[in-house]
Formats: C-alpha cells, sequence, structure tokens
C-alpha cells in the first residue's frame, strides 16, 4: 500500500485555458482554478480532471462558503483508492485545528461530515469517472471540500442548533482562501504520510476524530468500509463506503451547501 501515489509529480500539467489564478499561496504541485461565486467547484473538478491533471484545485470564490476541490491520480486500483475521502477529510480537520480556538472540537461524523464543537460545519465528498473498473486505477479522482464559514441568510444560530460557522466558533479571520491554503498544506503531509507509512497512519487519525459509538470498536477497511464491532460481539457490522459516498450526509442538495 506504500507504493501507491496520489499524485505522480510527472503527470502534473500547466493548464490549458481553465479560469486560473494566482490569489491563493498554494505549495507545489498543486495549480489553482478560481472560479466566481455561482460555480460547483466539485463539478467543474471532474469536468476537467482528464485534461488538467494531478493536483489541480478548483476554488469557488464565495462569502458565505469556502468551496474547493482537488484532482488526484491514485496508482491503486479504485476499490482502495476510495480510501482518499478519509485523507482529504483528515486534511480538513488539520486544516480546521490549526485555526480553531483553544480546546475548540473537531470531529467527524462517518463517512464525510465534519462538525466544530458538535456543529456541522461542512464536509467532503469524492468523484471518479464514469464506468471505472473497480480493479484498476481509475484515471483520476475529486476529493471536494466545502466549509459553511458565515450564516448570510436563514434562521439565527440559536433556531439552527446543529449547524455551525467559523465566524460563531470564532475562527476569526479564517476567510475562505486562508482555510483552502491551509487544507492544500495538510493534504500534502496527509498524502506523504500515506506515500511512507500506509494507510493504517490516517486510519488512526480519522477514528480518533470519529464521533464515538458507545461500546464499539471501528475500523476501516481494505476498501474503505467502516467496521463496527459492539462489546461482546462475534462479528463487526459492515457499513459500505461505496453506499454511502452515492448521498453526502452533510450535503443539501436544494441549497448546495452544508444542512442546516
Amino acid at each position: 500500500m506504500t507504493s501507491s501515489r496520489l499524485w505522480p509529480a510527472a503527470t502534473v500539467k500547466a493548464g490549458s485555458g481553465a479560469p486560473c489564478a494566482t490569489a491563493l499561496d498554494l505549495p507545489p504541485p498543486f495549480r489553482l482554478v478560481k472560479l466566481r461565486e455561482w460555480a460547483d467547484a466539485f463539478a467543474h473538478a471532474k469536468a476537467i480532471a482528464a485534461q488538467e491533471g494531478a493536483a489541480t484545485l478548483v476554488h469557488v470564490g464565495r462569502f458565505d462558503f469556502a468551496e474547493f476541490a482537488v484532482v488526484l491520480e491514485p496508482a491503486e486500483p479504485l476499490w482502495t483508492a476510495r480510501r482518499a475521502i478519509y485523507i482529504g477529510l483528515c486534511a480538513l480537520g488539520d486544516a480546521l485545528a490549526a485555526h480553531a480556538p483553544p480546546e475548540k472540537p473537531i470531529s467527524f461524523d462517518w463517512p464525510d461530515a465534519i462538525f466544530v464543537d458538535g456543529g456541522l460545519i461542512g464536509g467532503v465528498r469524492l468523484g471518479w469517472p464514469s464506468g471505472a473498473e473497480e480493479g484498476e486505477p481509475p484515471a483520476w479522482l475529486v476529493v471536494g471540500g466545502m466549509v459553511r464559514t458565515v450564516a448570510v441568510d436563514g434562521p439565527e444560530a440559536g433556531q439552527r442548533p446543529l449547524a455551525a460557522t467559523l465566524e460563531e466558533e470564532g475562527f476569526d479571520d479564517l476567510g475562505s482562501g486562508r482555510l483552502v491554503e491551509s487544507f492544500a498544506r495538510h493534504l500534502m503531509a496527509a498524502v506523504d504520510a500515506y506515500h511512507e507509512k500506509g494507510f493504517g497512519v490516517l486510519m488512526k487519525r480519522y477514528l480518533t476524530r470519529l464521533v464515538p459509538e458507545k461500546g464499539a470498536r471501528r475500523d476501516i477497511d481494505e476498501n474503505g468500509d467502516l467496521l463496527v464491532r459492539p462489546a461482546g460481539a462475534r462479528q463487526a457490522e459492515r457499513r459500505s463506503l461505496l453506499s454511502a459516498l452515492a448521498t453526502p450526509s452533510w450535503l443539501d442538495p436544494a441549497t448546495r451547501g452544508p444542512r442546516i
């Protein structure tokens, strides 16, 4: 597993006419594609992934959300490469923790949602080419993320106790751009850890932040499924990652933002 790659340096392309800007301070090998606020970062990244290649990072310039997506090119079969969802979520969790007020807890709900102090703030989703074979490396993966930065419209904070924003949680001056920059750096670190030490180290980091289930032990199987073994049980319950990824748990399809 340690030999697989997520963005071979030789495949990173210089770009070919997609909307681009250099407003963000991104580390190599990332290449920025900047879109206007009405665009969809995840959909656009999937549309250009084959052409633009690994480490292309799409950022939508919105005020209310930090919305972004990055292209990966795994060298392992699709059935294990989907574990990139956990790598992306660990990177986003680390980026938020780096800017969080002291003792502000960051937690995950399986497989794809992220919470700050118990309030849903966003999540990560994963895309791959239609028709890709399970046993072959996909031509690309896209990890998309979204975090609610401020509450612009809708209910006040007290009327949406299960939702959170960076502003309300005390993330002073952490706007969309700074969060995406931080995510890119933490994603680099997570990918390096995966290459050097294998998935196990990322799995432990993910499970540490996973909202606990009383009396149950959790593990992640080789294909990304969550294995939940209640105390005293002989067999673990298997929760399918592939099925869960079909509908992101945190995303409201009507508003195209994190659920309230």
